[in-house]
């Protein structure tokens, strides 16, 4: 008995796919192109706010959930808590520094009057009998002892001008800096009051651009953020606290303003060293000897605690090379200005990331024992 072999449907026609339009697609590119500049253009005065209070929040984030937990779990007053502070932060010490100078400005023009007439002392014995650098550095001071203070100024007139054309360049207005300080300000409280929906949001687009490792790198952003926050802001306070301390001690005028100005170059990555220098040798100037020797074993204390410091708090923060978050640093503050401090560690990080998950793929057993 024959068996009939089922009947097999036809395979359907193949569906001729239409040709694609090269120039649509062209011109949707070039719309949404269009579209993301003419975002960003209007977005362009709040880019610089967005960005510091980005850093703000996230380097500040555990803080606000420690203060919603010992306030009852009410975010409002959590965020009323963090709004204060932020303004104490950034308000104040440009009030305080503002009515310091409105205070003390007869004094400092009649300090400024006296200052050429004043003559530097000529160099302790102490200071000839050091080893290696004795001689050289009591030359150096009879020099400037012999050209008063006239010739002082005259030197250092063309390093004065440079800074003063870099602070002007750097802030844009004191006006400028106060208005971008309170927008900071209040988008942190914006950010404050929903930052789960905008981590969130971050999130989901992270892992729609780039699946879990996208989103894995939100994640390492959000620690080298933290870490660096962690190792510069605490160093900074902590450096520009002892050595206001020391002028305080040590009998130098202005020592309150002289410590924010230490705390803003802290901030810079500059250090305390160009306040603190000049503070050691207005003390000598005035014959204070034992007092200057004081604040220069103080200076060498204040101005190096930030070697060993800084690294120990940034690996808090977030296990990466110590190198790699100093580069970032460092680099991004020369590339982007202050807020390059927080950006540049984070796009370093980011990077180092994905390099070395891209290495540990194609160094995995099953690829090298395909190749041997």
């Amino acid at each position: 008995m024959s068996t009939i072999p089922p009947k097999v449907p036809p395979e359907p026609a193949a569906v001729p796919q239409p040709p694609r339009d090269l120039v649509r697609t062209t011109l949707s590119v070039l719309f949404i192109g269009l579209l993301i500049v003419g975002t960003l253009w209007v977005l362009r005065p709040f880019i610089a706010a967005t960005i510091w209070a980005t850093m703000i929040v996230v380097s500040t984030w555990p803080v606000l959930l420690w203060a919603q937990a010992r306030l009852w779990g009410h975010r409002g007053l959590a965020v009323l808590v963090m709004t204060l502070l932020l303004l104490l932060l950034f308000v104040v010490p440009l009030m305080l520094a503002a009515g310091t100078l409105i205070e003390n400005s007869d004094a400092i023009v009649a300090q400024a009057k006296t200052l050429a007439s004043l003559r530097m002392p000529h160099a302790p014995e102490w200071v000839v009998g050091l080893p290696f650098v004795g001689t050289k550095l009591a030359q150096l001071w009879e020099d400037a002892a012999a050209a008063g203070a006239t010739g002082l100024m005259a030197r250092l007139m063309p390093y004065a001008a440079d800074i003063a054309k870099w602070f002007v360049a750097e802030a844009g207005g004191v006006g400028y800096v106060f208005v971008q300080f309170l927008l900071t300000v209040v988008l942190s409280v914006v950010l404050y009051s929903g930052g789960e929906h905008a981590a969130l949001t971050v999130r989901r687009f992270a892992r729609r651009l780039a699946g879990a490792q996208g989103e894995a790198t939100v994640m390492l952003g959000g620690q080298a953020i933290r870490s660096v926050a962690l190792g510069v802001g605490v160093t900074a306070v902590v450096q520009a606290g002892l050595g206001g301390i020391g002028l305080a001690i040590a009998g130098v005028p202005f020592a309150g303003l002289l410590a924010a100005i230490m705390l803003l170059l802290c901030i810079a990555q500059i250090g305390v060293v160009p306040v603190l220098i000049p503070a050691i040798i207005w003390v000598y100037w005035t014959g204070e000897t034992g007092w200057g020797t004081f604040l220069l074993i103080w200076s060498i204390i204040v101005g190096t605690m930030d070697n060993f410091l800084r690294p120990a708090l940034i690996k808090r923060g977030a296990d990466l090379p110590l190198l790699l978050i100093f580069a970032g640093v460092i680099g991004g503050l020369f590339a982007f200005g202050l807020v390059g401090i927080f950006i540049g560690p984070v796009v370093l990080a980011v990077a180092y990331t994905l390099l070395e998950s891209w290495i540990d793929e194609g160094s995995s057993p099953g690829a090298v024992s395909g190749g041997s």
